[in-house]
């Protein structure tokens, strides 16, 4: 089978095109041919080594990129009872998708509805699952809630958005230009503001009477975090789920005191996904919104093995406003 391999850490020309044998699965797997796989910054992250002594991901080279996709189930293994050859699924957090066939483990797959595409699916499970952790376990958004979402026009930001929204929350959005800002307010966001180099907290302080938000989802990392604080209302919580523009080394936990008694998190979405009820319960509460209209996902791209270095050029030059996905089945 043909396959997407990186030997070596590196920028996109580490990428090889390979025929490799198509695997077998154990005995609590299942063997998928894949027919489309989601791209995003973990496989940028992947290639670029940041995983290479994570105990979360522990994805080793040499490997087969790609974490998340969609399919069709052609074997299962020995202990494998709740699929079957042919049903239709999308997983995450389980590198390999990035090839015509992948093995996953059963407990990392979910059903996927006949109304949704294969290419919907691949991009939706991932980004999907982290925005439903993120806003229902972690933060607990609900009606009434206030939260502000930094890179609220890259792919989780939107869905988190859509999403807060659909929970009754009143949403601030941030993004680094106008063009994007336009793209959070398209997506239901109530007040949309640029970085502005941190100016974005007297804002927020501006806008809810001196209080601040409940909670702020934090993607970018060194250059919003510590101004996430100062948007942050007393005892309230700041989630950083991600670092694009670096992580924060000197930070010491005495800051969060003097902020007003913070809460703050770095969660991963590998860690809330216990097991194979829990991924089906959240993939479901996507599609349904999807289905229903609430949430739209935008696949702005879409690429094949044999141009799946530009997807990787346009993600880590931040070009791509929506998700990307591969078209390989």
């Amino acid at each position: 089978m043909r396959a997407i391999r990186i030997e070596s850490y590196g920028g996109p020309e580490v990428l090889e095109r390979v025929s490799i044998d198509v695997p077998s699965p154990g005995p609590d797997e299942v063997l998928i041919r894949v027919k489309c796989a989601g791209i995003n910054f973990m496989d940028v992250h992947t290639r670029q080594g940041k995983y290479k002594a994570s105990r979360t991901y522990p994805v080793r080279i040499p490997c087969t990129l790609g974490m998340e996709g969609a399919g069709e189930v052609v074997e299962t293994g020995a202990d494998v009872t709740s699929f079957t050859s042919g049903d239709r699924v999308a997983w995450c957090i389980s590198w390999g998708a990035y090839a015509e066939y992948a093995v996953v483990p059963a407990s990392r797959v979910a059903r996927i509805p006949d109304a949704i595409g294969f290419d919907l699916a691949a991009a939706a499970i991932f980004q999907g699952s982290t925005a439903h952790y993120l806003l229902e376990d972690v933060a607990q958004v609900g009606r009434g809630s206030t939260c502000l979402i930094h890179a609220a026009s890259g792919g989780i930001g939107q869905l988190l958005v859509q999403l807060a929204k659909r929970r009754g929350a009143t949403v601030f959005a941030t993004t680094s230009s106008d063009e994007k800002a336009a793209v959070a307010r398209q997506h239901g966001a109530d007040h949309v503001m640029l970085y502005d180099e941190g100016r974005f907290a007297d804002r927020v302080c501006e806008a809810t009477g001196g209080r601040g938000v409940d909670v702020v989802f934090d993607a970018v990392g060194r250059t919003t975090l510590r101004d996430s604080f100062r948007a942050t209302r007393t005892r309230g919580l700041v989630v950083n789920y991600g670092a694009v523009a670096g992580s924060l080394n000197d930070l010491d936990p005495y800051e969060l005191g003097e902020a007003g008694s913070l809460f703050l998190t770095r969660p991963r979405l590998a860690d809330h996904l216990a097991d194979g009820a829990t991924v089906q319960r959240r993939a479901d509460e996507i599609f349904a919104a999807l289905l229903d209209g609430a949430l739209k996902i935008e696949i702005s791209g879409r690429f094949t093995l044999d141009n799946v270095e530009i997807a990787h050029e346009a993600l880590e030059s931040r070009q791509q406003l929506g998700k990307s996905v591969l078209m390989i089945g």
